[in-house]
């Protein structure tokens, strides 16, 4: 048997081992993928739920409405309740071992329509990409499997089928973007299923980039000064409680200079969801510095 056909039976093994775990999740004309993790438990992104039910498509042509039982926007991952029937939970893998020319297969039923199995190499490692809500989720890996549109929330696997990421960004160019599977992975998909909602610090505001704020400024006779201008400040949140107010900019927070969104998020991850963070804002001319409460 040469390489070609020894390859073709690699897929084909996957296909029959993983596919039954791989599902379609939302509708024929707007949805996505999911895996079995469990029995009763889908696993699929954040960006592709459309509400609080989702309809959920089996590789064996049964079909079920789930509920959803746990979502974080930022980390784009959802898990939903539902009827998984006969379907195997799919075997953990470390996605995180990965390196660059392993070869991975992804497997995808986009939207329902039917599972699509295929195979590439590991292209890039530790990158990241955008959560629905603009928040950076890093550690994800590059592969060159191809996928359909809809093929989002299924898995990159190894040739023994387990699981070692979930498929979420398309970059163009043949690349594609999975969320490594890991212990991390693991503990938050775990706290999902518990209906338990990711702890992270949020000011409460909206923010135009720190090139729009200095055009601002400039447009209005300020000095020109690197930061994020606040544009709106949600009523209740720990920002309006610290006094920070609309056209303030935000130049420092938790000790850190804020130049860009990653920054903030960067500034507010490190700090304890507990602990109040200082953060300092320029007003006209005047610079300040306010105690954003937990």
């Amino acid at each position: 048997m040469g390489p070609l056909e020894q390859l073709g039976q690699a897929i084909a093994e996957v296909a029959a081992h993983v596919g039954p775990s791989t599902v379609g999740v939302g509708s024929r004309w707007r949805g996505g993928s999911g895996i079995v993790l469990e029995k009763g438990r889908v696993l699929t992104n954040a960006h592709n739920l459309h509400g609080d039910e989702m309809h959920v498509y089996f590789a064996d042509g049964r079909e079920a409405t789930g509920t959803v039982r746990g979502v974080d926007p930022d980390g784009d991952l959802a898990v939903i309740d539902v009827d998984t029937g006969d379907a195997a939970p799919l075997a953990w893998g470390d996605g995180t071992a990965l390196v660059i020319g392993a070869p991975v297969i992804a497997v995808g039923n986009p939207s329902g329509q039917g599972l699509r199995v295929t195979a590439g190499f590991v292209s890039g490692i530790g990158r990241s990409f955008r959560g629905p809500r603009g928040r950076r989720v890093g550690g994800a890996v590059e592969h060159t499997a191809a996928l359909m549109p809809g093929s989002s929330g299924g898995p990159i696997v190894d040739v023994e089928g387990r699981l070692l990421g979930i498929n979420t960004n398309r970059l163009g160019s043949g690349f594609y973007l999975a969320i490594a599977a890991g212990e991390a992975l693991r503990a938050k998909v775990d706290a999902l299923g518990r209906g338990e909602a990711p702890s992270r610090r949020r000011l409460g505001v909206g923010l135009a980039p720190s090139h729009v704020a200095q055009q601002l400024r400039r447009a209005v006779g300020l000095p020109e000064r690197a930061g994020l201008l606040v544009r709106e400040v949600e009523e209740g949140s720990p920002a309006e409680r610290a006094g920070i107010a609309e056209g303030d900019l935000i130049v420092e927070a938790g000790g850190r200079a804020i130049g860009s969104a990653d920054d903030l998020y960067d500034a507010l991850g490190a700090t304890a969801t507990n602990e109040a963070i200082p953060v300092t804002i320029v007003r006209g001319t005047e610079e300040r510095s306010v105690s954003v409460p937990a």
